[in-house]
């Protein structure tokens, strides 16, 4: 009789544990608490019929570049829209710094700031692979490429303290930078915030830039599915598991595996929990939240730049001074009246995502954890600031706070969509100090979220090494993607 291995949350980490388990051999059961499968990748029609909107993730710069998806075929399995501009960033006034996927011409706009720019970020993008293989596990391991790591980590300290404010210094190119900085949630300058936006920018300006699948992010966790469902899993929806006493999930003395992809607090609800490893899973700090709004528009968005018309992903903000102000005052507990918004109008570049003529967009403020803020107002304001008449092409929305995405999603604490705060203390404890942080102390149970190495982002990562780490203990072999799909 095959070993069971039963993987709780159907994110994408949850579904590449269950894909890579079920090729090695397991009778792989998925539950997950909501009626649709993929957590933070599905796609639903939640303002009117025909406007498509992702729940949760919608753009994914890194899932194309991640070690597991790659092996696993993501590219050919799913179609991806590469945009020419990986992200925009409006300033008052009609101007707009404009990162294209073209590093050059990035920095021929930026004027005084092209070296600059050039010195950054080209280095890294350059050598993405190596980022991603530096960034893409954990810090407490040698790095195979000591120069790119290096570089990474120099370029992180010259941005995250404030002596990086000498890098950029027009008014755009600061923009632009403190635009993809604000991405972490956490208090900016920071060392963990220049990291990881020093990497996206770096997936910018390589490959397929900040691509995004047609049809919606729910297409990346059908195509997970599928291969699970084509090796013998399954997933089973609401299925809710709030406590680990009395779920059955087998015998960990005959090899059978549970595996978390939730917040590791799920661990504690373990009646033979470890004291010393429970201490540590409560001293684990988690961020401030998101507060989500969906708009169904009744056309495009009518930007005073053109160049911004045609970037999926936007930087609202304003200046490299407002940006910071308004993430530092959220990392205090307040709010700002412009606050930094994450936007997403995926339809520009794909027709699929609402009725012709129609648009959609997807847009996020951060918050302070718990917040019940509806976000609909700060967000219209701020679009239509840059995009003047925006207002009048709402023809609905739908907001979730920080508190009702809480409750909708446990494993987001407090409405934290970043498993965990983002500093650079806890890139090493993600979510305990060990180099081997994906196992627990309890036999056959494994953390898969992006509460462990690497965090968060569309990789599958956090699962995989979840998966892997499971299956070197219980047959004695490390194996890389590759074994599993093929090179």
């Amino acid at each position: 009789m095959a070993r069971r291995a039963t993987v709780v949350g159907s994110g994408p980490n949850g579904l590449a544990a269950a894909v890579a388990l079920a090729r090695a051999g397991y009778q792989v059961r998925v539950l997950e608490a909501s009626g649709t499968a993929g957590g933070g990748v599905r796609t639903a029609e939640s303002t009117l019929p025909g406007f498509r909107h992702d729940v949760g993730s919608a753009v994914h710069p890194a899932a194309l570049t991640s070690p597991f998806l790659r092996a696993f075929g993501l590219r050919e399995r799913v179609e991806w829209i590469e945009p020419e501009i990986s992200y925009a960033h409006p300033l008052d006034g009609g101007r707009a710094a404009i990162a294209w996927r073209d590093i050059e011409r990035t920095a021929h706009d930026l004027g005084r700031d092209r070296n600059a720019w050039l010195a950054l970020v080209r280095p890294l993008s350059a050598h993405l692979d190596a980022v991603v293989e530096f960034t893409g596990s954990q810090l407490l391991r040698v790095p195979r490429h000591p120069i790119t790591t290096l570089r990474f980590g120099l370029r992180a300290l010259q941005v995250g303290t404030r002596l990086g404010r000498r890098t950029l210094a027009t008014e755009e190119g600061a923009a632009l930078l403190s635009g993809v900085l604000a991405h972490a949630n956490t208090p900016q300058p920071s060392i963990g915030g220049a990291a990881s936006g020093l990497f996206l920018a770096a997936h910018g300006h390589a490959g397929a830039g900040w691509a995004y699948p047609r049809g919606g992010a729910q297409s990346i966790a059908d195509a997970l599915i599928a291969d699970l469902v084509a090796h013998g899993g399954e997933v089973v929806t609401d299925a809710a598991v709030t406590t680990l006493v009395d779920l059955d999930w087998g015998d960990p003395a005959e090899g059978d595996l549970l595996l978390l992809d939730t917040s590791p607090r799920l661990v504690l609800t373990h009646p033979d929990v470890p004291a010393g490893y429970a201490g540590a899973i409560r001293r684990y700090r988690y961020g401030p939240a998101a507060a989500k709004v969906d708009f169904a528009l009744d056309g495009p968005i009518p930007w005073s730049n053109a160049e911004v018309a045609r970037s999926p992903t936007v930087h609202l903000g304003g200046t490299r001074e407002e940006v910071e102000a308004s993430e530092n005052a959220v990392a205090r507990g307040r709010m700002t009246d412009r606050p930094y918004v994450l936007a997403v109008q995926p339809s520009v570049l794909d027709a699929t995502r609402a009725p012709a003529g129609k648009a959609v967009l997807w847009a996020y403020i951060h918050v302070p954890a718990n917040s019940t803020l509806d976000p609909t107002e700060l967000v219209t304001r701020q679009v239509e600031r840059f995009a003047p008449g925006f207002r009048d092409r709402i023809l609905a929305s739908q907001a979730m706070t920080a508190m009702q995405r809480a409750l909708f999603n446990p494993s987001d604490i407090g409405g934290d969509i970043l498993a965990g705060a983002f500093t650079f203390a806890q890139a090493i404890r993600r979510p305990v100090v060990s180099t081997t942080p994906w196992r627990t102390p309890l036999r056959g149970i494994y953390l898969a979220s992006a509460a462990t190495p690497p965090g968060p982002g569309v990789t599958g990562m956090p699962g995989w090494y979840a998966a892997r780490q499971a299956l070197e203990d219980g047959i004695g072999m490390r194996l890389e993607p590759t074994d599993l799909f093929g090179s």
